[in-house]
Formats: structure tokens, C-alpha cells, sequence
């Protein structure tokens, strides 16, 4: 284990946040500047070797003061947030919660890995397995309030570069913690690099092959409290190298919670809008191939009786020009939907735009609010893969580049 510290559609909306312009400068722009005096966090960078409980033993070993921090955190965050207290809800959560079929049909060895974090750390192991059933955990709360994550996919048109990216929004109580896992690769797994904190298998990540994967919660839509959890899906996808058996497995799991998925393979880019009913592919048309996603479904009917104002297919007109999902979906269409080629500037560009103060794409630091963005990523799949990343929210940090050892 080695470890190193960096510091670091609606047309009404389209016309309202059309000044937006792509960024240069290395990914800033005037309207976007990074803010100069912004908290100075650190990214950890830590690197992990085997699999299953022996990789769990190695994080759990080695981020035991961390989990424990964290752990803390998480439970004063529940009291606050429920009042009531953490061991309660935690006990109710998993008296609903029947994964762990699925996470040992479909990746046991990341059930093992959970077991060796929970004893590396000296934690319990529903209290480790919480933190990687993140949205699950959400859907449980029914809260549409924790989700603002934004998404773009880029994909080889005319042998151009491939991108996805993200800004991962979670829960405020982790910043400080943002650490990118370097997985290694063995005789039958690339190299994985994965966004998460201390205790968590994966936020998001790409591998040496040039996989990634990034994410949006979809409350609206049914969940299954015995489908694979997110987590889960994206460790699976990232140990995995070919396209083909990559999209069976996304388009026949059981999926636990409501989700978009942005998959890239190389250069080529795919959206999946995944319920607990059925998976469905969703692409805008248009002409530069560009997909991107915020919190709402936007092909997936599947939607939740007490959602029924969601329903793609019903969506009353009031909802997009009030909604947050659907003004930061404008702000990212305004910016990649119609250029004649999307470089990571106009990517960076979009990941930190505000066009909106109260529903900003990137989110700093509101004590009023609990959430903001944790990290931002631009993965770039073709030729040699790397991942750009910051530790915090884009417009406070410049991306910092990781490039696979191999």
C-alpha cells in the first residue's frame, strides 16, 4: 500500500441561461472564475493491492482514525437531519434492507470487502455497509433534497477525445475526507481509479482499460430493496474490460435504486435511466452525440405513485422552470448540446457554472444546507486514460491530473 497527498429541455430555461460560454484558460472562464479564497483541502491518494477482505483490511487498517471520524459524523448528521437517533434508524434501515443476496450473487468479493473494512477499522459492519449503500440509504428517506449531482458524456466522434465527468454532490459532513483509491490490477482486473472517503468502496471512477462510470440519483423512479446497490454496480463495471458483457450486465441486474448512469467504453459514451423495472437509454439527438443527465427521469417511466408529477411522459409544465434538477440539466445543455466539439474546458466550464445562484451546477461549502460538491471529475477514456479531478467544489480548485501506473 503506498500512499501520497496532493493539495490542492425546456427552451425557456435554454433562452434564460444561454450566456453561459464554453471556458478556456484551462478550464475556467470570466463568468466562472476559481474563487481565490476558497477552503484549502486535500485530495488523499492512496493505493490498495489484492481483492475482497484483504483489500477491506488494507482501508480499513489504514483509514481507521478517519472511518471513525467519519462514522461520528454520520451519526450526529442522522440525529440532526431525523431526530432521532443514529442506532435507531440505522436498525430500521437494515430491518427494509435485503442486499446482501444480490451483492453476493453479483460481486461477492465486494461483500468481503466491506467485512475487512469494518474489522480494519474496528466498526460494525452494518454501520461500514451503510456508507456504500449511499443512495440506497437516501431512497430509504425518501429525500429528493440530497441529490444534485451533474453528468456529461463526450464521446470519439471523427477520432476526437472521449469524456465523461461528474460533480458529485453528498452530504456536507465529508468534506475534508475526499480521497481517490487507486485500486491495483490483477491477472483478471485492470488497474481502477475510484472516487470516494475513508470507510466507502466507490463514488464513481475509471479504469486502465478506458471504463468509467458516473452517476445520478433518480428518486422519482421505483427502487427494490433486494436489486444491486449503486456502490456495487460501479466497483462491478470498473473491474471489467469488455463492452459487450459490460452492457448486459447493466441492462439485466436488478437494480436497488433509482439511477443514470453515464458508462464510457473507450470512445464510445451510453446513458442508461435504470429503475427497478426496467433499464432505458436515453440520447438527446444531437448532432455532437453529447449526453448528459441531472436528477430526474427523462425516458424512464417507472416512476413512483407519490412522484407521479415526474412521469416524463406527464410532466406538467411548472415543474422544469422551479425544479433544481432540471435548471442545472439547462446549464449543462446550454454549454456541450450544440458545440461543434466539446474539449474538457467546456466540460470544466459547465461543472463549475452558478447561471442560477439557488440551484447552482457547483456547489460550495451553505451551512443553511446540507450538501455540496464533494469532488469534481473529467475521466478521458481514449489513448492513454486519465482523470482529472479537484477535492471540493471545481470553482474553489484546479484539477489535479492522475494518470494509471501502467
Amino acid at each position: 500500500m503506498r500512499l501520497r497527498t496532493n493539495k490542492l429541455f425546456l427552451f425557456s430555461l435554454l433562452v434564460v441561461l444561454a450566456c453561459g460560454s464554453p471556458a478556456s484558460n484551462e478550464g475556467t472562464s470570466a463568468e466562472n472564475p476559481i474563487v481565490n479564497e476558497a477552503p484549502k483541502r486535500e485530495l488523499r491518494q492512496v493505493t490498495f493491492s489484492g481483492s475482497g477482505y484483504e483489500l477491506g483490511l488494507q482501508h480499513g487498517k489504514y483509514f481507521k482514525e478517519e472511518i471513525g471520524e467519519i462514522v461520528q459524523k454520520w451519526r450526529e448528521s442522522v440525529n440532526a437531519q431525523l431526530d432521532k437517533e443514529a442506532e435507531e434508524v440505522l436498525k430500521e434501515f437494515f430491518a427494509y434492507a435485503d442486499f446482501d443476496s444480490s451483492i453476493k450473487k453479483w460481486t461477492p468479493e465486494l461483500y468481503e470487502e466491506i467485512r475487512g473494512i469494518a474489522d480494519g477499522s474496528g466498526q460494525d459492519f452494518d454501520q461500514i455497509m451503510v456508507f456504500s449503500l449511499l443512495d440506497e440509504f437516501w431512497v430509504y428517506l425518501n429525500s429528493l433534497e440530497n441529490h444534485h449531482c451533474s453528468n456529461i458524456g463526450v464521446p470519439s466522434v471523427d477520432g476526437g477525445v472521449s469524456y465523461i465527468a461528474q460533480n458529485m454532490d453528498i452530504e456536507s459532513f465529508t468534506d475534508g475526507y475526499q480521497t481517490l483509491i487507486r485500486i491495483e490490477a490483477t491477472a483478471d482486473r485492470p488497474e481502477q481509479l475510484v472516487l470516494s472517503h475513508p470507510g466507502l468502496i466507490a463514488l464513481n471512477g475509471m479504469n486502465s482499460s478506458g471504463v468509467g462510470m458516473v452517476m445520478n440519483t433518480l428518486m422519482q423512479l421505483n427502487a427494490s430493496n433486494s436489486g444491486l446497490p449503486v456502490a456495487f454496480v460501479v466497483r462491478k463495471v470498473l473491474s471489467m474490460t469488455d463492452k459487450d458483457e459490460i452492457m448486459e450486465f447493466i441492462t439485466s441486474v436488478n437494480h436497488a435504486s433509482g439511477q443514470n448512469y453515464i458508462l464510457g467504453v473507450r470512445g464510445e459514451v451510453f446513458n442508461f435511466e435504470a429503475s427497478a423495472n426496467k433499464v432505458v437509454r436515453f440520447d438527446p439527438g444531437n448532432k455532437n452525440q453529447t449526453v448528459y443527465h441531472t436528477n430526474h427521469p427523462i425516458v424512464n417511466d417507472d416512476v413512483k405513485p407519490w412522484f407521479a408529477q415526474y412521469d416524463p411522459k406527464e410532466i406538467p409544465d411548472t415543474i422544469p422552470a422551479t425544479s433544481n434538477s432540471y435548471i442545472r440539466l439547462a446549464a449543462l445543455t446550454t454549454r456541450v448540446a450544440d458545440a461543434e466539439a466539446v474539449t474538457d474546458d467546456h466540460i470544466k466550464d459547465a461543472l463549475r457554472s452558478k447561471d442560477d445562484a439557488k440551484n447552482p451546477v457547483c456547489r460550495t461549502i451553505d451551512p443553511k444546507k446540507n450538501g455540496f460538491t464533494f469532488a469534481s471529475v473529467v475521466m478521458t477514456l481514449t489513448g492513454e486514460p486519465y482523470l482529472e479531478i479537484t477535492a471540493g467544489p471545481p470553482l474553489e480548485s484546479d484539477y489535479l491530473k492522475v494518470v494509471f501506473s501502467n
